[in-house]
């Protein structure tokens, strides 16, 4: 570690306020007025942001920033400068320096003076072309094709960049930060390692601080929201967003303002680490961290102590998000009520596609019979089953014909015939394009009221030793006798996009029920569970210093979210699903059974 003696304190206090664009817009308020801290930051990019960024550009080539921050700054920016609290955030979208003139404007009309830097960098679109002669061919991670090889338009194509263009902002005396896709860990660490002064090389300090941005990145979701065990949050109303207090060794407490909703807990800690990985190495711009290393503790009410993160030099490579056109899609939801569901929706299916000329003059059809009707309905809606009909092309008029085709069968088809909403055109479908571009390509630029910085990227260390991981003492597998019960009454569970694919993290409460939940599990075991991953390469690991297993499901979102054909296009319910499901285990692991461990 640096011992660098910065003359701050022991600690700096960093809280989050937006998990994604649409996040509480009072909660950047809440988080400056409940109590002390340091920075205020917020996440609002995700992979499907980017995508809706890119509208609002197309409509104002001087949007494409989160103009939601705006008005939040409205309301804090006076109070974060008479208490010296700075803010760091990567609201600025595809347009980090539009975001930054109209804080400029904002704070003249408030008769207010800050420091605003803004950072550039991320931004690829106008050197692909550079960057394709040099090499680099932007292989989608999932599909192994090269872009130059795909037939969509590329609108959009940012890198991930990390921590050290805030750390430069904030040493030029930057009181507002502002960026564009950098990583969502990083708006914590730049923080952190300026506070604390640590150097590129702290890996450890680096790691812990990664894994704090990490737990605060998706604001409520590390306080109790989207937990499993609902039961154990107090309340659901005005859930505190985060809080880290990071130490200058990298360990560092979550916890929230008091008299807030929500829970901070082990658990609940726990449920946001295992959101949206792949496995134990948490790869960033700045370094992998070593999620196999992470120690967990409870140090009180609503305060999680982290210690013991280990940290690698990053790899030679970075990620980029790039959004291509792909098409236009349209989707229709009819009822199908009654008797007969399944040969319903054959009848309309056939019905459909016959009037429209064929399903074959679809770049890509799919049609999904959703059971939600039960045997002798009690209730009108009991009796319901949908069927999803979405198509996507490249011609917009094909496109547009489906909706109002399926309208034409309502008074010839099936009894009961009623949709779920009017007939509506094709939207644009845009498709997600992971790719990775080697880090000696990318260069932060720092501009801090008129003056420019260029911050290269953190390079690779060659034969770095890998650290160990957290060594448990693991007790065999509860012997009693077993009962059938929903898995979700032992165990909890976490899940969410990663572009194209998605993640399933579930996790033990006692190292007896991880035994059990290690060796019951596994990958064959999920797909019979959950039978529609069948279709699906599906890649497990374990953590045992958590009491989880990861399940990485690749494919399952198609294209990614903005183009995704399933109802749930980001994955978030694919954790409870398998919650609900009823396995047979030992009744001594089961709440409330007489045998608890």
């Amino acid at each position: 570690m640096s011992t660098t003696d910065t003359g701050r304190g022991d600690k700096v206090i960093i809280a989050n306020c937006s998990g994604f664009f649409g996040d509480r817009l009072s909660a950047a308020k809440e988080m400056v007025a409940g109590g002390a801290i340091d920075f205020l930051t917020g996440d609002y990019l995700a992979e499907l942001t980017m995508a809706i960024l890119f509208r609002a550009k197309m409509k104002d080539k001087n949007g494409g920033y989160v103009p939601t921050f705006l008005r939040q700054m409205e309301q804090v920016m006076g109070e974060c400068l008479d208490r010296n609290i700075r803010v760091v955030s990567n609201a600025g979208g595809l347009n980090p320096r539009g975001l930054a003139t109209e804080l400029g404007r904002l704070a003249g009309q408030l008769g207010l003076h800050p420091k605003i830097a803004y950072i550039e960098g991320d931004d690829l679109m106008g050197r692909l072309d550079e960057l394709q002669a040099a090499g680099e061919e932007l292989v989608h991670m999932d599909k192994g094709i090269a872009l130059k090889d795909s037939k969509a338009m590329t609108i959009s194509a940012n890198a991930y960049l990390g921590c050290w263009g805030i750390v430069k902002a904030l040493e030029e005396g930057a009181e507002i930060v502002v960026a564009g896709r950098v990583a969502d860990a990083s708006l914590v660490v730049g923080p952190a390692a300026w506070w604390h002064g640590w150097k590129q090389d702290d890996w450890d300090c680096l790691a812990g601080a990664t894994t704090a941005g990490h737990i605060i990145e998706c604001g409520a979701q590390a306080t109790g929201g989207n937990y499993s065990f609902i039961d154990e949050v107090p309340s659901f109303r005005k859930v505190g967003f985060p809080l880290a207090e990071v130490s200058g060794d990298g360990s560092f407490v979550i916890t929230k303002h008091p008299g807030t909703g929500g829970l901070v807990s082990v658990d609940t800690v726990k449920a946001q680490l295992l959101y949206e990985i792949t496995g134990p190495c948490y790869l960033t711009p700045d370094l992998v961290a070593r999620f196999d290393t992470i120690r967990i503790s409870q140090q009180g009410p609503d305060r999680v102590l982290v210690t013991g993160v280990k940290g690698e030099p990053p790899t030679p490579t970075a990620k980029v998000c790039i959004n291509t056109l792909g098409g236009y899609r349209n989707s229709m939801t009819v009822i199908l009520t009654g008797l007969d569901i399944d040969k319903k929706a054959r009848i309309l299916e056939e019905a459909l596609f016959d009037a429209i000329g064929g399903r074959e003059q679809f770049q890509h059809c799919d049609v999904q019979l959703i059971r939600s009707d039960k045997e002798d309905p009690a209730t009108n809606e009991e009796a319901f089953a949908y069927l999803r009909i979405t198509v996507m092309d490249p011609d917009q008029k094909k496109v547009d014909r489906v909706s109002s085709k399926i309208v034409e069968l309502a008074l010839a088809n099936i009894p009961g015939f009623a949709g779920t909403a009017p007939p509506a055109k094709g939207t644009p479908a845009i498709v997600y394009w992971p790719a990775l571009v080697s880090g000696r390509h990318l260069h932060q630029k720092v501009v801090v009221e008129g003056d420019e910085f260029t911050v290269e990227s953190v390079r690779p260390v060659e034969g770095f030793p890998a650290p160990e991981p957290v060594s448990i003492e693991m007790p065999g597998v509860p012997g009693h006798r077993t009962v059938r019960v929903p898995l979700g009454r032992v165990f909890a569970t976490r899940s969410g996009d990663k572009g194209g694919n998605a993640n399933l993290g579930v996790w033990a409460r006692t190292p007896e029920a991880f035994a059990f939940l290690r060796e019951f599990l596994t990958t064959e075991r999920l797909k019979q569970l959950l039978k529609d991953l069948g279709g699906y390469r599906i890649e497990r690991c374990e953590l045992p210093n958590l009491l989880a297993v990861n399940f990485y499901i690749r494919g399952i979102l198609g294209e990614g979210a903005a183009a995704s054909v399933r109802l749930d296009a980001q994955a978030k319910t694919l954790g409870e699903y398998l919650r609900a499901r009823v396995v047979e285990m030992p009744e001594s692991l089961v709440p409330g059974s007489g045998l608890d461990i």
